[in-house]
């Protein structure tokens, strides 16, 4: 390692004093003006991976659902998965490290990791289109040049574009070609064959509204337009041109405030979407002919993916392992309906997309989605091997037939990550293929009331969980006093979890009633208030 360079380039990007950040699920995230020296350190940190295990890396400069002034940075692991937990914190040692530690903390790492400087270093690099993104990807570039790395900086991409190409230099090309052509070729291609075999020829299926939160799926879907024939009318709205990323739109907004984004106009039984500012979360909705607003989450995108994967399965007639994976935020009727009606295994996991993916990955076929319209399906090896096997050697026509779709939603999958252009090209088919209306998808089941509060603690700690966070093992007591406050209500749960960004507790409840709802989510709020240290005033109903 070249100490020189180390300490000359370090200089161009040092750490101002007293800032410490962590690196959680989504990365580093913060005000823009605090990272560049983190995601310089990041760079180093990106070069040392790829030399520790002998394949390309992604970094996406990117803070997703944030307000347009701040910014964030994560790793992308070889098969485009997240970053593997030993090195977060490895992340974390490193972004943190006074200026003159350094060498001595990236000596303990190669150390720890074992990692051998000698190697060759390979990383991607993509960003978003925030303000501060191009001078932040610039810093990252610094960064992997101090050890030698070699690097292919894709400029604006969405985060689950950089997550593909990643995978896709990682398997020789097995997973697709690593160019932005690769992938719109890919996704339109699989997409055109399944929609092929629909029947259904009503105009009114191919009308979609999205809202992309003037962020960068705006850009990759005009530039995604040309591979598809003029009948699929993708209509975009807050394209980044006249107002701030994520400002009153996105699916973030959409999805917490209960309403229709701003820059969109919906009239009745319109089909509309929103991507997050990254592109890697996706929610649908509209509004009835009463003018009710109607929220079309994870949850329901989850349910009808597995409705269809379920019937193909069956027609395919193999012994494959199908399971859904959920966190406690799912909504229970969800639960329920899977459970009881489609009769499709649901597992509950701790909060965090890296907890769901690693779920999945037990199954031959594991659907997974957060509430939030995070989430994806993972295949099996053997699974997908036999699929592709059956199109080719199959001689039963419906069997055929049916692998066929399953092929075709294999390659239209983004499996790296949830990806909100790949999921809403499957609902889309989905919807085509069943001839089923927005409508006809939410009357699936009815969601039931709830409501999500946070209360803010002098330090979250005090709060330890338990059963995918359903359970509090502390405070002493906590978990009793939410036991009883459950009982009065019918249809009802509720449980608390610790942020994991900052000094608040999390509360969720759900009853038969939004008011049973709302009443349950306040009297455990202060339960939590007062056995955990809650902090300025009580929280009111």
């Amino acid at each position: 390692m070249d100490s020189e360079a180390l300490r000359k380039f370090s200089a161009l990007h040092p750490r101002p004093a007293g800032l410490t950040l962590h690196y959680g699920t989504a990365g580093f995230r913060s005000a823009a003006q605090h990272l560049d020296h983190v995601v310089f350190r990041m760079g180093i940190l990106a070069a040392l991976r790829s030399k520790a295990v002998t394949a390309t890396i992604g970094i996406m400069v990117t803070a997703s659902h944030n307000p347009e002034e701040d910014n964030g940075v994560k790793l992308v692991d070889p098969l485009g998965e997240m970053l593997h937990p030993s090195w977060e914190e490895y992340a974390t040692q490193l972004a943190n490290a006074e200026e003159q530690e350094l060498q001595k903390v990236i000596t303990e790492i190669c150390q720890k990791a074992a990692v051998n400087l000698h190697k060759d270093a390979s990383v991607f690099i993509g960003r978003d289109t925030r303000p501060s993104s191009k001078k932040l990807s610039q810093s990252v570039i610094d960064g992997i040049q101090v050890l030698g790395g070699q690097y292919h900086d894709y400029g604006l991409v969405t985060t689950p574009q950089l997550h593909y190409m990643v995978c896709c230099q990682n398997t020789q090309g097995q997973y697709g070609k690593a160019t932005l052509e690769g992938y719109y070729e890919k996704l339109s291609k699989a997409f055109m064959e399944l929609i092929k075999q629909s029947h259904c020829s009503g105009e009114f299926q191919r009308h979609l509204k999205i809202d992309c939160a003037n962020g960068v799926g705006a850009l990759k879907l005009s530039e995604m337009k040309p591979y598809f024939p003029q009948e699929v009318l993708f209509h975009i709205y807050n394209d980044g041109t006249k107002e701030k990323l994520n400002h009153l739109c996105g699916a973030d907004f959409v999805k917490v405030h209960q309403k229709p984004p701003g820059g969109l106009d919906m009239k009745p039984s319109e089909r509309c979407c929103s991507f997050d500012g990254d592109a890697d979360r996706i929610v649908y909705y509209y509004k009835d002919t009463a003018g009710h607003f109607h929220l079309i989450d994870g949850d329901k995108i989850a349910t009808l993916i597995s409705i269809f994967l379920k019937e193909l399965l069956a027609k395919v007639k193999q012994d494959f392992k199908m399971a859904v994976v959920q966190t406690a935020y799912a909504n229970g009727n969800s639960t329920r309906y899977l459970q009881e009606t489609l009769k499709v295994p649901v597992h509950c996991v701790k909060t965090g997309v890296k907890h769901l993916h690693h779920k999945a990955q037990e199954f031959d076929v594991g659907v997974y989605f957060e509430a939030n319209g995070h989430g994806t399906v993972l295949f099996s090896k053997a699974a997908e091997t036999k699929i592709r096997q059956l199109v080719k050697e199959e001689k039963d026509n419906e069997k055929r037939e049916a692998a066929k779709m399953l092929e075709n939603m294999i390659d239209l999958i983004n499996q790296t990550v949830g990806d909100a252009v790949s999921d809403m090209l499957v609902i889309e088919a989905i919807l085509a293929l069943k001839g089923l209306s927005v409508q006809q998808w939410d009357a699936l089941y009815t969601d039931l009331p709830n409501r999500l509060l946070k209360v803010q603690v002098a330090d979250r700690r005090v709060i330890d969980t338990t059963d995918a966070e359903r359970r509090a093992l502390t405070p002493p007591g906590l978990q009793e006093k939410i036991d009883a406050l459950v009982k009065k209500y019918k249809l009802s749960r509720a449980f608390v979890r610790p942020s994991g960004t900052e000094d608040v507790v999390r509360i969720y409840a759900e009853a038969d009633t939004q008011e049973n709802a709302d009443a349950l989510a306040h009297e455990v709020s202060l339960a939590v208030f007062h056995l955990a240290g809650g902090k300025g005033a009580p929280p009111q109903p």
